[in-house]
């Protein structure tokens, strides 16, 4: 019962009169809906998967496993949000390097799990550990602490700025050779939030920016299955049953949708026509079954996670000279809006299959565990951020 009444104080606070929010109620709203519609779109999209498979037989199997995953991100994310978010500034050298440790097991024969080609995770007990999430809230938390860590803000290139380079580098490296471009190009939209966000001087993002553009299609053309889906998205008609497969089956899922949806359980293409259609490509069962209603809902919800982390919480911190937490909250805020965007620009045919889940959303067991830890963190901020407003000395 201890912990109940802990978790009651952590939301309310009853003193002085009047009831008071000490967590930001929208962006913990905001996440509980997500994860919501994330169990009744895992459910609704794998439910034929489930039944069909000779290993499962059980309609029943994804859910649980999604709904286990869930439980278990919840408890990561009390015991994240337990933590004072000086831990998080005080470990991020550590948090780093394990980043690096993991992101090199993985590609390790034995140790590294292949499925589809891709070697992106490594066996931990009933769960799937993928390192590429973990590289997410790994990195923005380390470049977090480095930036505020340079009293000269980032203002000598070859002593500040170069150390940067060179540790996306070889993050967004060992992600490559997964492969995993999706997450690399996540790592570096993250990376280049916060060099912006840390004041340096704009032509150094601006260069930044044009050397990730011009990695990102010189990576295209000397890979011939990232040609081939480049081209799936230009002109998925054009070759609807082989490289434009997926995003035809996305869009036919939309268009059966129309502004409301054929709804729940209803969707035609989770009938074994549509790949990925629990994870990756989970927003196009939701628009065929909720419609432009439901695709616009998930964007509101994540939309108002983006706005009050970045402009409420980030510029509160940085109000009361919290420059880390400050940063930390902004990037996290960013990598949520910025992934699913990606995923959604993935869904209607704007931007090519990137392999990208939809946090909070997707089947995962490691999206939703590493989503779980960074919005328990973002909300901690904002915690700390009223503390210290009411006179409440933290660590």
């Amino acid at each position: 019962m201890k912990i109940f009444g802990k978790l009651f104080n952590w939301v309310f606070d009853d003193s002085g009169g009047g009831k008071k929010y000490l967590l930001d109620d929208k962006i913990l709203f905001s996440g509980i809906c997500l994860l919501v519609i994330g169990i009744i779109m895992v459910y609704s999209a794998s439910i034929a998967y489930a039944t069909n498979d000779k290993a499962t037989h059980s309609q029943y199997f994804y859910i649980i496993r999604h709904v286990g995953y869930i439980s278990v991100g919840l408890v990561a994310g009390l015991l994240a949000f337990t933590q004072p978010t000086s831990f998080w500034r005080n470990n991020a050298p550590i948090i780093g390097l394990l980043v690096v440790i993991l992101l090199t097991a993985v590609l390790i024969p034995h140790i590294g799990k292949t499925v589809n080609g891709s070697k992106r995770w490594i066996g931990v007990g009933l769960l799937n550990l993928q390192p590429s999430e973990l590289a997410k809230l790994g990195m923005a938390i380390f470049l977090s602490y480095y930036v505020c860590s340079k009293n000269s803000n980032l203002s000598s290139f070859f002593k500040d700025v170069l150390p940067v380079f060179a540790i996306i580098g070889v993050v967004d490296g060992l992600l490559l050779l997964e492969p995993d471009m999706g997450s690399a190009t996540v790592v570096f939209i993250i990376a280049l939030g916060i060099l912006f966000m840390a004041n340096i001087d704009k032509l150094v993002v601006i260069g930044f920016s044009g050397i990730g553009v011009v990695g990102f299609v010189i990576l295209i053309l000397i890979a011939p299955y990232r040609m081939r889906r480049v081209l799936g998205f230009i002109n998925p008609w054009d070759d609807a049953l082989g490289k434009g497969y997926q995003l035809t089956h996305s869009l036919l899922a939309i268009g059966h949708g129309g502004w409301f949806g054929v709804g729940l359980g209803n969707s035609i293409e989770k009938l074994f026509y549509l790949p990925e259609a629990h994870t990756d490509f989970i927003l196009a069962i939701i628009a065929e079954e909720t419609g432009v209603v439901g695709i616009g809902i998930v964007m509101l919800l994540f939309w108002i996670i983006f706005y009050r982390g970045f402009t409420v919480v980030g510029q509160q911190s940085k109000l009361l000279n919290r420059p880390f937490q400050a940063i930390l909250a902004q990037s996290i805020s960013l990598w949520f809006f910025a992934q699913s965007l990606v995923n959604i620009g993935v869904t209607i045919g704007v931007l090519p299959t990137k392999g990208l889940t939809l946090p909070f959303v997707s089947f995962g067991g490691s999206s939703i565990l590493v989503s779980c830890i960074a919005l328990a963190i973002l909300l901690k901020i904002d915690y700390e951020n009223k503390l210290i407003r009411h006179g409440v000395p933290i660590e």
